[in-house]
């Protein structure tokens, strides 16, 4: 990306009246707005970087706001965990924690304030002007390949990744958007298209975060039309699956994982609204879209460019302003499209054949029954002598040698788990993801139950 003096603005909106989230079930003004950030910032200390874990998506966005207007690093950890929160703290002595909610966490605090619903009166404050070049975030990875490692993202990159999302879904003009999403806003997804898409496109974001299909019909009823749900895969599936009736949506965008294309037509046919994904990594951001039920080609968002780099691409251009090694296995198709083979780590090798975990855990999800499922490779030191691929898999009411059996007529033999492992749900993240240290736990917790055993 080319550096370009100046700064954009905090947000698109300007008249001081319109509304630009719905908090607690009411309109929050672009007025209103202005002045939550102004009373967050007051509150920061006089230095150090804020790691933001409000759960409520308005305070989040309000305490990223208030970050970058007053120069301070937003720190978006992959998790909470003590050891996690210990390591940072080692680099950042300074970092405190902006909270909405009471939770143990070894950093200073700083409680987010109670807001006003009415509007203060008088004159708005103007629209804050931010530099392009000043660093506000630093997103971490996952951990589903491994360690999480922290990227550090600039104002400039962030708005104009939003507006060129905007610009593809068609979210840049016309009647804003109701915006409801099932996904944190602390994950880079939920980042760029929960919290600045609210900031840089059409859109007014809800603040909850629902999970459960009740709590999503729930919120997307409280919003008026044209409505976007934004989701992922786990979350789509619970929708589809249960009962619940939907209110009428206008759009879906779905990441985080490979959508299933049965998943991609049950959602059209079921929510009567087309579906997009959006593909992207940490490292680079979002980076392209599809619709996958019109096709498997990823469009590529204007400016950015693929590259071969050995067995893997490098994306550039754009957005993005650093060069960034994209960590799937990707076929460039002409100079804006490509298709996605999954992710490079994601390929396994069995007695000399290879399959993907995505297409194993695709098969296995599509058996009647099975509610949610995870496929592992486990280390040499949990594997044994001869490696084999490890389930956990979530079906009431099946056993093991049924979803055995089933699995049979989708697999070669060689991708056959062994062990199956029944489990009553997985913890997953946020997301949807499950890092590889979350599997490498559960398989070491069932090997120490049956004694070592691996069948």
């Amino acid at each position: 990306m080319t550096r370009v003096l100046g700064g954009a603005p905090l947000t698109i909106a300007t008249d001081p009246s319109e509304a630009l989230a719905f908090y607690r079930e009411a309109p929050r003004s672009l007025a209103q707005f202005l002045g939550d950030v102004a009373d967050v910032t007051a509150l920061w200390p006089s230095r150090g970087a804020i790691l933001n874990a409000c759960t409520d998506r308005y305070h989040f966005l309000v305490g990223l706001a208030a970050a970058a207007v007053a120069g301070r690093m937003t720190i978006l950890p992959a998790s909470h965990a003590a050891e996690t929160i210990k390591s940072l703290r080692a680099r950042l002595p300074d970092m405190h924690c902006l909270a909405d909610s009471d939770f143990a966490i070894a950093l200073p605090m700083v409680r987010f304030p109670p807001l006003g619903r009415e509007d203060r009166g008088g004159p708005a404050p103007p629209v804050p002007s931010i530099p392009l070049d000043r660093p506000v975030v630093t997103v971490f990875t996952s951990g589903t390949t491994g360690t999480p490692v922290g990227h550090v993202k600039t104002w400039g990159s962030l708005v104009a990744g939003a507006r060129a999302e905007a610009a593809r879904l068609g979210l840049d003009d016309g009647p804003r958007w109701s915006l409801v999403a099932t996904v944190p806003p602390q994950h880079m997804y939920g980042l760029e298209s929960s919290v600045m898409l609210g900031l840089h496109g059409r859109v007014r974001l809800h603040n909850a975060r629902p999970f459960y299909p009740e709590d999503i019909a729930r919120a997307l009823a409280a919003v008026p039309r044209p409505r976007l749900l934004v989701t992922s895969p786990v979350h789509l599936r619970a929708l589809l699956t249960s009962a619940v009736a939907t209110p009428a949506l206008d759009a879906v965008l779905c990441a985080t994982a490979p959508l299933p294309q049965v998943l991609a037509e049950e959602a059209e046919r079921r929510l009567r609204a087309p579906l997009y994904e959006i593909y992207g990594a940490t490292e680079a951001g979002q980076i392209a879209t599809r619709r996958p039920t019109h096709s498997d080609l990823w469009a590529l968002f204007p400016g950015l460019v693929l590259e071969a780099c050995g067995v893997s691409c490098v994306v550039r251009g754009g957005h993005v302003e650093t060069p960034a090694v994209l960590g799937d296995i990707i076929e460039p198709h002409g100079p804006h499209g490509f298709r996605l083979h999954g992710r490079g780590t994601d390929i396994v090798n069995v007695a000399g054949k290879r399959s993907s975990i995505a297409f194993l855990e695709q098969q296995l999800l599509a058996i009647p029954g099975v509610v949610d499922g995870a496929f592992y490779m486990p280390d040499e030191d949990l594997a044994g002598p001869v490696a084999r691929l490890t389930a956990f898999v979530v079906a009431p009411g099946l056993t093991a040698a049924a979803i055995e059996t089933a699995l049979r007529a989708r697999l070669d033999p060689v991708f056959l788990p062994r062990p199956l492992i029944l489990v009553d749900a997985l913890p997953r993240l946020a997301t949807g993801k499950l890092p590889l240290e979350t599997m490498r736990t559960l398989l070491a917790a069932r090997t120490r139950h049956v004694g070592g055993g691996h069948g």
